[in-house]
């Protein structure tokens, strides 16, 4: 993809997600996701019901009046897109594929994050962390995550999530929220790696879906190819016998999967590439 190409590409995002982030998830975002703590902010006269843990002593006996803390909300908060960027995120059906919907989720993400004046990093991982861009403020560090995702290409094809929770735990000592982006098809146990980083982190799991994995097209025979492993398979997509056994498979792994997200207490939601990814972003937000 050429300069001129790739600006009117990452343009194009801009436009589109411009208006989410302003009037749906802006305001969303912000209730969703709470500060680090407290930061101390004035003291002032003690008012009745006031809790008295919070009351100043020194003050107090200097006034001899009771007085007490005041203390805002440090909103100020770190954000990492952990991206999958493995081989089978380049499968897509219809036109849109899983990389590009994981764009325009970084895209809302990021310019939610800096609209509220957070910082915002992502990691690019496959069976290894292919980059990093460390967490910084404002549109023009947004739109380098959303270039380089663009342009990345992989130097594997393979799929490990737990290398980039553990370079995300390593590099990132504050707390930090951290959304994965990923369809979760990983031979390794990342959940495990999702719960060591949950005791730190605030974790949120967002699983990218395509129609046809749910349901096989009519297209005849066709061979399948495995995008990570390279193996292929010839598969009757007009037997029915085929489609149930395709379809009750990905049954199984989405409610084995949903068990583990809900029993490890991490934040998780679906989102297909043919639908609008709204709604099921703003109720995500709205239950936490």
């Amino acid at each position: 993809m050429d300069t001129k190409e790739l600006l009117k590409k990452i343009r194009l995002l801009e436009i589109k997600t411009k208006g989410l982030t302003k009037h749906i998830f802006s305001g969303e975002y912000h209730s969703a996701f709470k500060g680090r703590g407290m930061a101390f902010s004035e003291v002032r006269d003690y008012h009745f019901g006031d809790e008295v843990r919070t009351i100043d002593w020194n003050v107090t006996a200097r006034f001899n009046k009771p007085h007490v803390k005041v203390f805002d909300e440090e909103r100020e908060l770190t954000v990492m897109l952990i991206i999958d960027v493995s081989g089978s995120e380049n499968f897509g059906w219809n036109s849109k594929t899983k990389k590009d919907l994981a764009l325009e989720l970084a895209a809302v993400l990021s310019f939610s994050a800096i609209s509220n004046n957070d910082k915002v990093g992502a990691i690019f991982i496959s069976d290894k962390v292919e980059k990093y861009i460390a967490p910084g403020k404002g549109k023009k560090h947004s739109l380098i995550i959303l270039r380089e995702l663009i342009e990345i290409i992989p130097e594997s094809k393979g799929t490990n999530l737990n290398e980039g929770l553990k370079f995300f735990r390593n590099t990132q000592k504050k707390r930090s929220i951290a959304f994965v982006i990923s369809d979760f098809i990983d031979n390794n146990d990342f959940m495990e790696g999702l719960k060591v980083s949950r005791k730190k982190h605030d974790m949120v799991a967002l699983r990218l879906v395509d129609e046809a994995e749910i349901h096989l097209p009519d297209i005849g025979v066709v061979q399948l190819f495995n995008a990570e492993t390279g193996a292929t398979t010839w598969v009757n997509t007009n037997s029915q016998k085929a489609k149930d056994i395709h379809t009750n498979n990905f049954q199984k792994f989405e409610k084995d999967l949903d068990k583990e997200f809900k029993k490890s207490g991490i934040d998780y939601t679906s989102i297909a590439t043919d639908k609008d990814f709204i709604k099921p972003l703003v109720k995500l937000f709205k239950n936490r």
